[in-house]
């Protein structure tokens, strides 16, 4: 196997990923709070974890990837208040929504959807667990995590007690042992939704059900655990502590975080009215502008959004689609042609198969690997301006390494369906035909018509070369 390079936020360092068990990899990834349609900022994690998924493909491993849908939360609940409407019927329409415009992104689909909803028992389980263990305690009907029973708490994050008590999303609470210690279960509230527990009717905290849910489909230690920066204090720390709290085994092998999305420097709020749903943006953008930009920047990186580079990138996928596209349909005329501009062009594409391989292998760099997509399309554009007749084996070798580059970022599926060989033919057939009433009106002196002809393929994109052997004719970028 391809050795890879992964940025685990546990360590603070790069490792080599070893995989549990040998050509399998196992990823939770946390997924949306479905109170609205998803923005931008859920968009980025979800297009990562897309890419690392097809990378880990790629590399030869069966990947069972695992993302979930936090149905039942506050902000749910609230959302389902104000439109007077109840609060399974907004999870549920927010749920198409992410899905509609995943699809969009060439997002594929994960292996399981878990819901906190379809996995109550499973959480009350595991709050049992921690309560037989002496890591959780009851109170008014609600159950609290007690941090100081967990000696790694705050090695996640890198933060003190007193550090993640500053700021933090802390249950209201007097009486609990510790301020720090979090709610695995609510009691129920009028008009919330709540379920049969031990403790009586309630229903769960946040953080517990990831907890449940990934041992539950993944096992009680796993390979990689993903989500945004924003998730690192509180909810996968407290998950660390629940989860090896309960099992008494280490959790989680792999922490990879993606960086904010920004909007002018400035993290997008909706208090700072700088908060883009997908849905608006792919009103004004196409799907693959949205992705290319999300995967423009290592992911660990913050990513400043505007419209100049979301334009930017319409600007070089549209480079890039009319480079597949000219490369696909030159290759039915080629032929063997071994001379030393097909031999370089060859070695050039298999290079750039080596150094994408090596980028997306220090962890994840999509960033470097659209570098080296970049430098091979300009390469091949030279490469067919300067040759008539291009070489079978040469172009082969590079539509190859362009498949497998965009079907690793998951950009340009369209590139590889649209216009095939048969259209192909059919172009080069009709081009004979101009070509011959061209030469014929040459031979009869009519040069006006001609150079009308000539101009005229010119302004679509077709370029004329006249020479003592007869005419060539070249389709570029208009």
């Amino acid at each position: 196997m391809q050795e890879i390079q992964v940025y685990n936020t546990l360590t603070k360092r790069k490792e080599v990923f070893q995989p549990i068990e040998d050509g399998k990899v196992s990823i939770y990834v946390c997924g949306v709070t479905p109170y609205n349609h998803p923005h931008i900022g859920n968009a980025r994690p979800f297009v990562t974890w897309d890419v690392i998924h097809r990378f880990l493909e790629y590399c030869g491993y069966e990947v069972r990837h695992i993302q979930n849908f936090t149905d039942v939360d506050d902000k749910i609940i609230q959302a389902a208040r104000l439109a007077e409407r109840s609060w399974d019927e907004i999870a549920e329409e927010n749920i198409a929504a992410y899905f509609t415009a995943m699809d969009a992104l060439h997002v594929r689909r994960t292996d399981n959807y878990p819901r906190v909803s379809e996995h109550i028992g499973e959480i009350i389980a595991m709050i049992e667990g921690l309560l037989a263990k002496g890591h959780a305690y009851t109170l008014h009907g609600d159950v609290y995590y007690d941090i100081s029973t967990f000696a790694a708490y705050g090695e996640l994050s890198g933060r003190t007690v007193e550090d993640m008590l500053a700021g933090a999303r802390v249950e209201v609470d007097g009486e609990k042992r510790n301020p720090g210690d979090f709610a695995l279960w609510k009691a129920a509230k009028p008009e919330e939704p709540a379920w049969e527990s031990p403790w009586g009717q309630g229903r769960p905290g946040w953080h517990i059900e990831c907890s449940a849910m990934s041992t539950k489909y993944l096992g009680d230690t796993f390979d990689f655990h993903g989500g945004g920066s924003d998730l690192i204090f509180p909810h996968h720390e407290n998950e660390i502590a629940q989860s090896e709290g309960c099992t008494g085994r280490h959790f989680v092998n792999y922490w990879v975080h993606n960086g904010f999305i920004t909007i002018n420097q400035e993290k997008m709020s909706k208090s700072l009215d700088n908060f883009f749903l997908v849905k608006d943006i792919l009103a004004h953008y196409s799907a693959d502008a949205l992705r290319f930009f999300l995967i423009s920047t290592h992911y660990r990186s913050p990513l400043d959004f505007s419209d100049e580079r979301l334009e930017e990138a319409e600007r070089t996928l549209e480079r890039i689609d009319g480079a597949i596209r000219k490369a696909r349909f030159r290759l039915d005329g080629a032929a063997a042609v071994r001379n030393e501009a097909a031999q370089a062009m060859q070695a050039a594409a298999e290079a750039a198969k080596a150094e994408f391989i090596a980028a997306m292998s220090d962890d994840f760099n999509t960033a470097m690997a659209l570098g080296v997509l970049f430098t091979l399309v300009r390469r091949l554009n030279t490469y067919l301006a300067e040759e008539a007749v291009a070489d079978r084996t040469a172009l082969e070798t590079v539509l190859r390494v362009l498949r497998d580059m965009t079907e690793i970022l998951g950009i340009l599926p369209q590139s590889w369906t649209e216009g095939n060989a048969a259209d192909a033919h059919a172009y080069r057939e009709l081009m004979d035909v101009i070509l011959a009433v061209r030469q014929e009106a040459r031979t009869q002196k009519q040069y006006a018509v001609a150079d009308a002809i000539r101009d005229r393929l010119q302004a679509i994109g077709i370029t004329l070369e006249d020479g003592p052997e007869g005419t060539v004719w070249t389709k570029s970028e208009v």
